[in-house]
């Protein structure tokens, strides 16, 4: 039996939180160019303007170690506490519809999906401009300080994994850092890679 040329991609997205990563990979899904978002399950709770099974599939801690030991995750990791991941099967059946996939995860995510998927995984980290803009980002969000701390003591460790991504797109300028990304995707279009189903 001969084995099916699949042509689905997966682009995992990265940054330190405030870098406008939700805002970019939102802005990337078109139904034109078969592009998805994918949505993560987490055992946190919904911020008051989030979707349930749009931005996030909300579920308990419990049913989350279940499909942990059912190894139904392709990734997941505990993020401030809570828990994240993104389920193999549906991202495996987005890939053989042909579906481009974006996944908005962090470095933790984007190292174990490179890791079991390289040939159809392309990764791109998101900078900010620098440290003190992605601080004054925060403080317009959230006006906390032990929070806005806590963020910016893990975006300087997020920040150090950068290398180990494909591109690299500087957010000074939303609209130019979206531009960017979409131009890695068209030169992506252009030289597909396939994966052997």
């Amino acid at each position: 039996m001969l084995k099916k040329k699949i042509k689905g991609k997966l682009i995992v997205i990265s940054s330190p939180s405030g870098a406008g990563k939700t805002t970019i990979t939102k802005s990337l899904v078109s139904k034109k160019k078969n592009i998805e978002l994918s949505v993560s399950l987490t055992t946190r709770s919904p911020r008051p303007n989030e979707v349930a099974n749009k931005d996030y599939t909300f579920i308990n801690i419990k049913t989350f170690k279940k499909l942990v030991a059912k190894k139904s995750f392709l990734e997941h990791a505990k993020v401030f506490g809570n828990y994240y991941g993104t389920l193999k099967k549906k991202i495996n059946n987005k890939i053989r519809q042909n579906k481009t996939i974006i996944l908005d995860i962090d470095w933790q995510g984007a190292r174990l999906i490179k890791k079991q998927l390289p040939k159809i995984t392309t990764t791109i980290f998101i900078l900010p401009p620098s440290l003190k803009e992605l601080k004054k980002r925060l403080t317009k969000r959230e006006s906390n300080t032990n929070f806005i701390n806590l963020r910016m003591s893990k975006a300087k460790k997020e920040i150090t994994h950068w290398k180990e991504y494909d591109y690299v797109v500087v957010n000074d300028n939303l609209k130019r850092c979206i531009s960017e990304i979409k131009s890695i995707l068209n030169l992506l279009d252009k030289k597909p890679k396939y994966l052997q189903f």
